[in-house]
């Protein structure tokens, strides 16, 4: 008997985290990395280096694999097509992936489905931008449909001087997504997954705290949220799932609305593992990798339970430490119950680097998880400071020290 071979296009940590799972169900993962110090690199045994945007490249590399799934969003739907053509097993299917690919086609989607969807339009110059705000109200968005990730190809626009302003943006992609300014309580992401034949699963919907644009954490499940309104969050990420055809894990943003409709609004898709479920890596019975894997594979799906009343993950972003193992002895004896898996990648200011996920224990309440695991992360990110001895206890008898007390807030 011989197990599959799964092959993941992007060496990001996306890749990277899938590894573990497969190689704890017997899978052989190969990875198609854009250069050979991707943080996947390390974590697989095959790792050729190669331009997804080639259709060689993909068609090499697709020749060697059982499944052809991904880290990222980004290979050319043409491509996809006629890798399907050839009799390569694509999955997520390009029909579905383009929903991810391109917002446009992501809001008509939501439209047609008669799920909550921000006031959006297609606008093909800064007169479209200026007629949708002077008719739905300023501030508007205006968002570049393909691309774009942790903020990035998002301007808010809040009257039509600076929609004149950003008319360099329809030079570099056009139509743009204009979208109404939605007036959010908080951002929710509703995780599910699905395979081929239409099984499907969904975890407990959790909040995704941004700063800048990027993820920062996620508690989950989402606390004080109405069980009607994480219900319809729920069933409305396993319609999409469903009437689409995706395979594999989405995820579905949302923003808040309280009093409003449904009690929120769809914001962007992700069709592969995604920063909102790094948590169920030891929050719930079945991890989002592990259960990529199983759903590319067409596999029966994992338990998706918790296990615990409350997880907390935390992003690592790169700070001005670079030895982030000389931080370890004091991040590790802060919170033994803390779970830290590190990307592998090279120190940057504001680079999400690793993450951190702490699991409540009786009587907890979720502000002291949180409390746990952005110490454990700030001091990862921070590092050894003056006036610690060097065992990393605080000489002045306060406490752990390098510890950014507004992460704690």
């Amino acid at each position: 008997m011989t197990f599959p071979v799964v092959g993941v296009v992007g060496g990001g940590q996306l890749a990277r985290m899938m590894a573990p799972a497969a190689v704890a169900l017997g899978f052989e993962l190969h990875v198609l990395a854009e250069t050979p110090d991707v943080c996947a690199v390390p974590a697989v045994a095959h790792a050729p280096v190669g331009d997804y945007r080639d259709l060689a490249v993909l068609r090499r590399f697709a020749a060697g694999v059982d499944v052809l799934t991904f880290d990222h969003e980004h290979v050319p739907a043409e491509h996809l097509r006629a890798l399907l053509a050839d009799g390569v097993n694509v999955q997520p299917r390009p029909d579905a992936l383009i929903h991810a690919q391109d917002k446009l086609v992501m809001r008509a989607a939501i439209e047609r489905l008669g799920l909550p969807n921000p006031r959006w339009s297609a606008a093909a110059s800064v007169a479209d931008v200026i007629a949708f705000g002077d008719q739905h109200g300023w501030p508007v968005v205006l968002k570049m449909p393909r691309g774009g990730y942790d903020g990035k190809g998002v301007k808010v626009l809040d009257d039509a001087d600076a929609a004149t302003a950003a008319a360099d943006w329809f030079t570099a992609m056009n139509p743009l997504l204009v979208e109404a300014k939605v007036e959010f309580s908080r951002e929710l992401s509703a995780l599910v997954a699905r395979t081929p034949d239409g099984a499907s699963s969904a975890w407990p919907v959790v909040e995704s705290i941004q700063v800048d644009g990027v993820c920062d954490e996620v508690i989950a499940p989402a606390q004080s949220l109405p069980p009607e309104v994480a219900a319809a969050a729920q069933a409305a990420a396993l319609q999409i799932a469903a009437d689409l055809g995706v395979s594999g894990v989405m995820a579905v943003e949302l923003f808040e609305t309280p009093g409003l409709g449904r009690g929120f609004l769809v914001n962007e898709l992700a069709m592969r593992p995604h920063n909102s479920g790094h948590w169920t890596m030891d929050g719930s019975v079945t991890g989002q990798f592990e259960q990529h894997l199983r759903a590319v594979l067409n596999l029966p799906l994992g338990a998706t339970a918790a296990l615990a009343d409350v997880t907390v993950m935390k992003n690592i972003l790169g700070g001005a430490n670079q030895d982030l193992f000389s931080a370890y002895p004091r991040a590790l004896s802060a919170e033994p119950r803390a779970k830290v898996h590190m990307y592998g990648k090279s120190v940057r200011p504001g680079r999400k680097i690793g993450h951190v996920n702490v699991l409540s224990m009786p009587y907890d309440d979720a502000a002291a998880v949180r409390a746990r695991a952005c110490e454990v992360a700030a001091l990862i990110r921070d590092g050894m400071v003056s006036g610690t001895d060097s065992s990393g206890t605080d000489s002045s008898g306060t406490g752990p020290s390098g510890t950014d007390q507004r992460e704690l807030q």
